[in-house]
């Protein structure tokens, strides 16, 4: 049976039921916890990368801030270890899913939107007028500031929807096609692997940079906001 190029991005289903709730909550099982007053190797590791991580989002941030450290860890651990499952064969990727995605980026973004609005109005509103703007160009500026101000969460969603998704496919191409030339031509086939191994270990990094950059960006606009 002949599969469609976006077969892999189906939201997998269990007895004619969505499986994206299970698939979602999966990850966070696979994070390695320790009851234990000496950590293990693997804890230390973990616990040096999450406070690595926090050193560079919360240094710039005010006392408000960083009452989103928990949030913002938590963010970064949850979509880089999906992006990553999403790399073993016959696994779902749900940070493919726009829906998905936007579902995570619509309420960061308001939140930090309404924390600027609760606690520092005035100066979140001056962000819809640049200082010096010439009296006729006013309306057309608030109105492209507000436009701008509103994408924030779709350009978030989309950048991260567009990375994993172009990645994914890119491997299965390459990898339908070495399947396909295996009978054919070996020398070739051999060379078509090593650019999917090469492939495999460049979306590896994608996936790990792709989860930095989207809590970047909810940090940043945080930053702006409190």
């Amino acid at each position: 049976m002949n599969e469609s190029l976006f077969t892999p991005f189906i939201t997998p289903t269990v007895l004619g039921l969505p499986a994206a709730v299970l698939v979602i909550l999966f990850p966070p099982l696979l994070i390695p916890t320790s009851k234990h007053f000496i950590n293990n190797r693997l804890i230390i590791i973990q616990q040096w990368l999450i406070r690595l991580i926090l050193k560079q989002m919360m240094t710039t941030h005010n006392a408000k801030g960083r009452t989103w450290s928990l949030m913002l860890t938590s963010l970064i651990i949850f979509i880089a270890s999906t992006n990553l499952l999403g790399l073993l064969p016959y696994s779902f990727t749900p940070t493919t899913q726009l829906s998905m995605n936007l579902a995570m980026a619509i309420p960061l973004w308001a939140s930090t939107v309404a924390m600027g609005l609760r606690f520092k109005a005035k100066i979140t509103l001056t962000h819809l007028l640049p200082q010096g703007t010439p009296t006729p160009l006013i309306p057309m500026l608030i109105i492209i500031e507000t436009v701008s101000l509103f994408i924030q969460p779709l350009a978030l969603a989309v950048r991260l929807t567009a990375n994993i998704t172009a990645g994914h496919l890119l491997m299965y191409l390459i990898g339908s096609s070495a399947l396909a030339m295996l009978a054919i031509n070996l020398p070739l086939t051999l060379i078509t692997l090593t650019i999917l191994t090469l492939l495999t270990i460049l979306e590896t990094a994608i996936a790990l940079i792709q989860a930095y950059v989207f809590t970047l960006l909810v940090s940043l606009y945080l930053h702006d906001n409190s």
